[in-house]
């Protein structure tokens, strides 16, 4: 769905001819003379819309050239009350079959306007890539509504900038496997490549080969389907060109069956979401694309398949990274580190001033976090206390976990310079201690995603998440803290 700011007082809207309006109310609205003024101000004196979330519809109000009317309550204008408020918005909308919905919208700051527009976007999402016959929403444009433009302009532009590219996430995240190969991937990240200050390198096979990349190629020797290298890089003209990066490691495992050590089959149909690591790269660079933030910044996803075949990795077998150092693999389903440990390799030549993985990596954040947070390890204080501090400003939340040395103990090998997985205790802990290893020579971050990256049950799909964590992170970073919007 396309969203618009436009420059419409209540006296502006009153003498228009709309289909639908919705007027969201806070406790410091402020109604004028209007026609439409005076109308929402007897509907508040009325108390009609006392409770929190209330609201109240009309049809061809009496003075107004208006043919559907909704006032929304928002109270306090908190972010959760502003997604109530567009959750109500959106829905009366596709029951009314409308194409163009304006919204007035309160006197909102920069959280408030990402909830408001995330909540439309993700109440509107229409998975459609192998689903053509799915029923189409009419509702395509929402025009928000306010008196002073220039206040909210950039709010409205960051917020637009991480729907883009979380809807870019979430689509590359349900496509099915067969649909989302490594080298699909590959031509998704070239698309990137088309705006600009963007530029992408996909790697194949003997490019990996000849990065020594072994610990990768080990997990892509079992499929029939060749794993990709992709390489994106955001400059802006705007900082110089050899100023240090932060650089994004996206998981990219498009489909995991476990290998030999195979998954369980029910279920195993979400192992398609394992590439959404991957996909929030992509979705976080359309964001910088959409923005074009004085800030420079290189994406590296690592991509492939892990299946079961002949030619396939063995419990027991030992593998030499890119690092040099040797792991032994116990279990081909811990497969998501071994990919990433040569990407983290990879990354130090850029001399970052920050390096942070997303993966879907381990089953055990799930158990420790649920669905709410995503699960942040850091070795570097000041990297974690910014990432905090960027999913609460943009409601896409992390909590960081614990990274003691003694988490290493069970990485331990007879056979190897470390095992590819310790016991089930603290499991989420000992994959971070793993990618440790391969991070000491920058600031580094992991984020486990595994808990919020996809939904299951009726709501199956994946989230786009946490690409408004990572956008809010980097914005903090660029020179001037923000981004100018590009249309």
């Amino acid at each position: 769905m396309n969203f618009e700011l436009k420059s419409l007082s209540q006296r502006s809207v009153s003498e228009s001819k709309l289909d639908a309006l919705v007027v969201v109310l806070t406790a410091d609205f402020h109604s004028d003379q209007s026609v439409l003024g005076q109308l929402i101000q007897k509907v508040l004196d009325s108390k009609e819309l006392s409770d929190k979330g209330a609201s109240l519809n009309f049809w061809h109000p009496a003075g107004l050239k208006i043919k559907h009317l909704l006032l929304v309550q928002a109270e306090q204008a908190q972010p959760e009350q502003l997604k109530t408020a567009m959750q109500s918005a959106v829905s009366w909308a596709k029951k009314l079959k409308v194409s163009d919905v304006h919204v007035v919208m309160p006197k909102v700051g920069a959280q408030g306007w990402s909830a408001a527009l995330q909540s439309a976007s993700d109440a509107t999402y229409l998975y459609q890539a192998t689903k053509p016959s799915a029923e189409s929403i009419k509702l395509k444009r929402l025009i928000l509504c306010v008196s002073a433009i220039k206040e909210a302009q950039a709010h409205f532009d960051r917020a637009y900038a991480r729907v883009l590219g979380t809807q870019l996430a979430r689509e590359w995240g349900n496509r099915p496997a067969n649909h989302a190969t490594p080298t699909l991937l590959g031509k998704a990240a070239q698309e990137l490549a088309k705006f600009p200050n963007i530029r992408c390198e996909v790697m194949g096979p003997k490019e990996v080969e000849r990065l020594k990349m072994g610990s990768f190629m080990s997990v892509a020797q079992g499929s029939v389907e060749p794993l990709r290298f992709i390489v994106l890089k955001y400059k802006s003209r705007a900082v110089k060109s050899d100023a240090a990066p932060v650089v994004l490691v996206g998981k990219g495992i498009t489909f995991d069956t476990g290998g030999i050590s195979l998954k369980p089959g029910a279920g195993m149909d979400e192992m398609k979401f394992d590439m959404c690591g991957a996909a929030s790269v992509l979705g976080t660079f359309r964001a910088l694309a959409q923005l074009q933030p004085a800030i420079n910044v290189i994406g590296l996803i690592p991509t492939c398949e892990n299946m079961p075949s002949g030619n396939a990795i063995k419990p027991g077998d030992v593998v030499t990274s890119m690092s040099g150092q040797t792991i032994e693999i116990l279990n081909t389903d811990a497969e998501g580190r071994l990919i990433l440990c040569d990407a983290l390799t990879y990354a130090k030549r850029f001399k970052a001033k920050a390096v942070i993985d997303i993966a879907t990596l381990t089953g055990a954040c799930v158990i420790a976090l649920g669905h709410v947070r995503t699960g942040m390890f850091s070795s570097d204080d000041a990297l974690a206390d910014q990432l905090l501090k960027a999913g609460e400003d943009w409601q896409d939340l992390c909590w960081r976990m614990p990274l003691d040395e003694e988490y290493a103990e069970g990485l331990k090998s007879n056979f190897a310079d470390v095992a590819n997985v310790a016991d089930r205790s603290g499991g989420a802990i000992t994959a971070a201690k793993f990618l440790h290893r391969f991070s000491k020579d920058f600031p580094w971050a992991h984020l486990d995603i595994a808990g919020t990256a996809w939904k299951s049950g009726a709501s199956k799909g994946a989230t786009g998440r946490p690409v408004g964590l990572l956008l809010g992170y980097l914005l903090s970073q660029a020179k001037g803290g923000s981004g100018k919007n590009k249309k």
